[in-house]
């Protein structure tokens, strides 16, 4: 391995680590030493992005994402913590950064490689931090730098881990979190099913990390990753149907009739939503979620044009923000869902650049999954697997945001913007890592 292969690597894989898992680097490092990597990170995204800039031109970037960022930074002038705002749109800048320095560094086929081990290993070790918290300490643990005082009992949302593993209780894993766990471990479903199919064959990486997605999947119990599973098992249904349907006629004939199974199950989910819900082990409130959407949607209708101003994740210590929400004895940080924060903190100029971005970056990715073939899988004209992979990422993404602001913030706004720029085109597409 040339030294340039080993530190674009090693960097692809610090950056992966970070915003997959940085939870775990916070409960790890404190907030002061995930700072310090992400800003290190940051560092060397902007040397990536001048060492390849001859393969890449602002101007080539999604639209979209150039207006949303520009939305923030103008927002430092109306906000209400406009120091706040500005780190924000720092973090926002960076984690753009990051993302198209990994789309200059790999194609979808190393990410595809990276994401495997990163999520697998993020898994395995998940499952054995909860064993080790319930079997050695036998009791729940918290972050090392935490201090809470005297408060007695502390909400359970504050544990690194519960350690209730062996009590049959929620795994949260070395993220501290059972939502976020579960979710990491749908990625780690869709990314090595996705390599099991291009590479025909189950090789002792893919069987690991499949089992410990399953077993994860088990222990957190999620509700968002059932209806996201199956989100992403109808789109990937629907991606191999209209492949295989010929172009003209019969394939506006098969998009009608995939518009019409998609509006008779949006309105048979309405219908029975009460029944889904318990199904599902959620109230219908969606355990507290409406509580929470209510209080910032009055809070975002104070400003509806252009919001109280950028900050992503939320500062507790600042108004409108201190005791907005507190839910289970701890104050959010977001809304819960990404939609809702983006009207707060944007108002309706930012609903509407933020809703082009993504739904631009949708279609691209739908017809990059359906029309983009390869010669180099084997035979010529045939699709290769790697080209779902966007899409079904994607779809996850975005079921989840109806429930989290993740889509806004680490992994969620890097795999937003990674998809946007490759499926754009706008990068060389000359491969560094080789």
């Amino acid at each position: 391995m040339t030294r340039r292969r080993l530190l674009s690597t090693g960097y692809a894989v610090s950056v992966l680590v970070t915003v997959l898992a940085g939870d775990a680097v916070r409960n790890a490092l404190s907030w002061g030493g995930w700072v310090a990597v992400c800003l290190v990170l940051g560092v060397a995204s902007i040397a990536v992005l001048v060492t390849e800039r001859d393969r890449w031109r602002v101007g080539r970037l999604p639209y979209p994402l150039l207006a949303f960022l520009a939305l923030a930074l103008l927002s430092i002038a109306w906000s209400n913590y406009r120091g706040e705002t500005a780190i924000a749109v720092l973090a926002q800048t960076l984690t753009s950064a990051a993302a198209i320095a990994l789309a200059l560094l790999l194609d979808w086929d190393e990410l595809l490689e990276l994401l495997a081990k990163v999520l697998t290993a993020i898994l395995g070790l998940s499952i054995l931090f909860e064993l080790f918290t319930a079997a050695v300490l036998r009791g729940p643990l918290l972050p090392w730098w935490a201090d809470y005082g005297d408060v007695e009992p502390l909400p359970k949302p504050l544990y690194w881990s519960r350690g209730e593993l062996l009590e049959g209780g929620r795994i949260q894993g070395i993220v501290g979190n059972a939502s976020l766990l579960a979710f990491l471990a749908l990625l780690a479903l869709i990314v090595l099913a996705v390599k099991v199919w291009r590479d025909r064959r189950l090789t002792v990486l893919s069987a690991t990390g499949l089992v410990l997605a399953a077993l994860t999947i088990a222990l957190t119990r999620s509700a968002t990753i059932t209806v996201a599973l199956v989100a992403v098992a109808v789109v990937l249904v629907a991606v191999l149907v209209i492949r295989r349907t010929p172009e003209g006629r019969p394939r506006a004939v098969g998009y009608g009739v995939l518009a019409g199974l998609a509006a008779a199950a949006v309105a048979a989910a309405l219908v029975f939503r009460g029944a889904l819900l318990e199904a599902v082990g959620k109230s219908e409130d969606l355990t507290g979620r409406l509580d929470i959407w209510n209080a910032v949607a009055d809070l975002a209708a104070q400003h509806p044009l252009a919001g109280w101003g950028w900050i992503s994740y939320w500062a507790p210590w600042r108004e409108p923000f201190a005791d907005l929400v507190i839910k289970n004895g701890v104050q959010q940080l977001h809304a819960h869902n990404a939609w809702l924060d983006v009207w707060l903190q944007l108002g309706a100029l930012g609903l509407i650049v933020f809703s082009a971005y993504v739904l631009s970056t949708l279609v691209r990715a739908w017809t990059t999954a359906i029309d983009r073939r390869d010669v180099a899988v084997g035979s010529p004209g045939r699709h290769s697997p790697t080209t779902v992979l966007p899409l079904l990422l994607l779809v996850a993404l975005l079921v989840q945001s109806v429930a989290e602001s993740r889509l806004l913030v680490e992994y969620g706004w890097l795999l937003l913007t990674l998809i946007a720029v490759t499926t754009k085109g706008g990068i060389d597409p000359r491969r560094s890592l080789r």
